[in-house]
């Protein structure tokens, strides 16, 4: 207790810092997963796709990334282990996203998506399980979390191989595929504005406190994907074409409608993705700043101060433009290659294993989800389409990214011990 009333001040500033690395770290890593399918099919350039990250991440971040949050991230840890030393929670909480943001540094320099949340899932386990006690682990949560690790991909994968063979029937393996798509291309768009609504209400403003019930929430997604689609058809119905031009020309005028679609999709995307996943970055600190504030009373929720929102914006955006072409890379060319039509699958594929997994309560990481829809598709073209060696790499970073995590926070943890004990 006299370490936070004696050193309170240095510990906010340490613990901003490094919430802001964090959210650097974020950027970098996970931004760049909702724009590299964007990026890969060339419906936006990396510049533009960056421009449009920023804009909506930022958003997300800070008009909806929550007044309130919890201050053990996905309850894995009991805070009753901490009352009688709670500078012990604020060493590991800054030890955690030191360690959470050293490690997403390490992936996206060497290209490989790896999860935010399990980053600093792992790091929080680590500090506590080795720092603490064993006991102070929530140990089923984590193996809900390890669980993820096959079901997310598989399910997004599923619906990706599902809504690409679709299209490929429907529209691309007809003899008049811009008459396919004027035809289709709408029910497409009612679907994806249907899926996207929800995600955005129930990912990207769940922090607003507008309470809107899940029945609410099918109805105002409805509504929504009934304009989207009425809007898609006019837009849709007036583009001439030229019935003698080559099914080359047809299938590249195709690829420019649902080129459309994608920065729809990947802009719905970036803003729940803000909204949701700034957590990772300002929940630890927010957690610091109100033990310090609190003179060590630890509570489940910690309001956030008026600072902390932009500082994680800011964050996210800044790692995106410094450091996601990496990542985008990867995402967008590295697995498989796509076109818009496939980008477009793979985003709407992880959009609705969004919803699933908020539904059921499934812990998700939007990187594997991802991951595992630009798979799907690649899998519908054949295993030939898909570059193993990649997927190989990606697959053992993410098996590693809870142990690193965690051996790093315990090294951490240690040291901010040793300095200030």
């Amino acid at each position: 207790m006299e370490i936070i009333q004696n050193s309170g001040s240095i510990l906010v500033m340490i613990a901003a810092i490094v919430g802001l690395f964090m959210a650097w770290g974020i950027g970098a890593n996970d931004v760049a997963n909702a724009m590299g399918t964007s990026v890969g099919s060339k419906a936006l350039t990396i510049k533009q796709a960056i421009i449009i990250a920023m804009v909506f991440e930022f958003a997300g971040a800070y008009l909806a990334g929550g007044e309130v949050t919890s201050t053990i991230r996905k309850g894995i840890i009991d805070a009753s282990f901490f009352i009688d030393s709670p500078e012990l929670l604020v060493f590991g909480m800054i030890s955690a996203l030191f360690a959470a943001a050293t490690w997403l540094l390490i992936a996206s320099a060497l290209g490989w998506p790896v999860s935010t949340t399990h980053s600093i899932v792992g790091a929080i386990v680590g500090f506590a399980a080795m720092g603490v006690s064993v006991d102070a682990v929530t140990w089923s949560k984590v193996l809900g979390i390890v669980g993820s690790w096959v079901i997310t991909p598989l399910i997004s994968g599923v619906i990706a191989f599902i809504i690409f063979n679709s299209a490929q029937k429907l529209i691309f393996d007809t003899d008049k595929p811009l008459v396919q798509a004027k035809r289709w291309v709408p029910m497409y768009m009612f679907f994806a504005g249907f899926v996207l609504a929800l995600v955005t209400i129930t990912k990207g403003l769940k922090h607003l406190n507008l309470h809107i019930d899940t029945g609410d929430a099918f109805i105002y997604a409805g509504i929504t994907s009934v304009v989207v689609a009425l809007i898609g058809k006019y837009f849709i119905s007036r583009i001439k074409f030229d019935e003698s031009a080559e099914l080359k020309t047809h299938y590249a005028n195709v690829e420019k409608v649902f080129a459309v679609l994608m920065i729809v999709t990947a802009c719905c995307m970036a803003f729940a993705h803000g909204s949701n996943d700034v957590a990772n970055a300002i929940g630890p600190l927010a957690a610091v700043v109100s033990i310090v504030d609190n003179d060590g009373a630890i509570s489940a929720k910690s309001a956030i101060a008026w600072w902390i929102l932009p500082l994680g914006g800011f964050g996210i955006v800044a790692g995106l433009a410094i450091f996601g072409h990496k990542v985008i890379a990867t995402i967008g060319q590295g697995i498989t290659h796509l076109t818009p039509s496939r980008g477009f699958a793979a985003e709407l594929a992880a959009a609705c294993t969004v919803v699933i997994a908020s539904g059921a309560g499934l812990p998700i990481s939007t990187t594997q989800t991802l991951v595992g829809a630009v798979l799907g598709v690649g899998m519908a073209r054949g295993i030939a389409a898909i570059n193993l060696g990649v997927v190989r790499n990606i697959v053992i970073s993410w098996v590693i990214t809870l142990p690193v995590g965690a051996a790093l926070s315990i090294i951490f943890f240690w040291m901010m011990k040793g300095i200030f004990a």
